[in-house]
């Protein structure tokens, strides 16, 4: 079916709650990576909220237990339950643990948890790029590690990405900053662009799995924590040189509204390997000057996800 436009009046100004409205998901299990704050918290409150059992996947469970009460204290009756379990998608054995120690199905896994731009180059433990080894690498490995228990009952899989990925395809003969300057940008711009590529190459991998898996771009939303590495000095001057087009701000719950379809809503099931915003789906665009949002081309480009896919293998061994 076309997605151009849901059957609801969904649109910019939809909230996650609205988005499951009358939708039931009573039995079945949820994970939600960094719900500890922003549009985490906003996903794992609507998943519950229609009966989905969730799991809070952080890397600070102090902050996920906090979380969880608070949601549980304010979730109607016969919600699902909430659990928290530690996941630093920065270290290779915490995300093996995670997956070694799932039991049975998983049917929806929202990797939403993501770094933004830090100033400086970080690099994870075994030596990638920060952004692209937290925002892609350490998704990637948990979700092909947890490929049984998606498979199990036809899960969603729900990658979320940015209109940030305007702003670089996956360099991939330096994925990791060794050779070109350092730029927090492109950096992000590339990790943004893997995660679409990503769901591109599961939705064709895994199609006879029953799973499905699309990306997608939540908005410009203020209050989140994503943005806890960046200069935003810098920002000021990137906005006000026109290299940053922004979209309207959206709230904590609007932001979380396109995952939470993609998650959950009947109106988008069966559907895979499409790029959404504004709990529709993105139009292409060929440039990025003055573009607030749409998808580039290279983001969806068939060669590009299998080759991004076997690439990321590689890398994990």
């Amino acid at each position: 079916m076309s997605v151009s436009q849901t059957p609801r009046t969904f649109g910019v100004t939809t909230t996650a709650a609205e988005v499951v409205d009358g939708v039931d998901l009573h039995g079945r299990r949820a994970v939600v990576t960094g719900a500890s704050s922003g549009i985490g918290v906003e996903t794992a409150r609507a998943l519950a909220s229609a009966g989905a059992d969730v799991t809070l996947a952080v890397r600070d469970t102090t902050a996920g237990d906090r979380v969880a009460a608070r949601l549980a204290a304010g979730l109607p009756s016969g919600s699902g339950e909430l659990t928290v379990r530690r996941l630093d998608l920065a270290d290779r054995s915490s995300v093996a643990a995670f997956a070694a120690d799932w039991q049975g199905p998983l049917h929806i896994l929202v990797n939403n948890a993501g770094v933004m731009a830090p100033a400086e180059v970080t690099r994870t433990p075994d030596g990638h790029e920060q952004q692209f080894g937290v925002n892609h690498l350490g998704h990637f490995a948990l979700t092909t590690g947890l490929h049984r228990a998606l498979a199990a009952d036809g899960a969603r899989i729900v990658s979320v990405s940015s209109t940030g990925h305007l702003f670089s395809p996956v360099v991939f003969d330096d994925l990791d900053y060794r050779f070109r300057p350092y730029d927090p940008w492109t950096s992000y711009g590339q990790s943004k662009t893997a995660n679409i590529l990503f769901a591109v190459a599961a939705a064709e991998r895994w199609a006879d799995d029953g799973i499905t898996a699309n990306a997608l771009m939540p908005g410009n939303i203020a209050d989140t924590n994503l943005a806890r590495h960046m200069d935003m000095k810098q920002v000021e001057e990137f906005i006000a040189s026109g290299e940053l087009a922004l979209p309207p701000q959206k709230t904590v719950e609007q932001g979380a509204a396109t995952s939470v379809l993609l998650a959950a809503s009947p109106a988008v099931a069966g559907v895979s390997g499409r790029y959404f915003e504004d709990c529709a789906e993105a139009g292409p665009v060929t440039g990025r000057a003055g573009a607030v949002g749409g998808v580039a081309p290279y983001a969806l480009d068939r060669d590009n996800a299998g080759r991004l896919w076997r690439v990321s293998e590689a890398l994990l061994g």
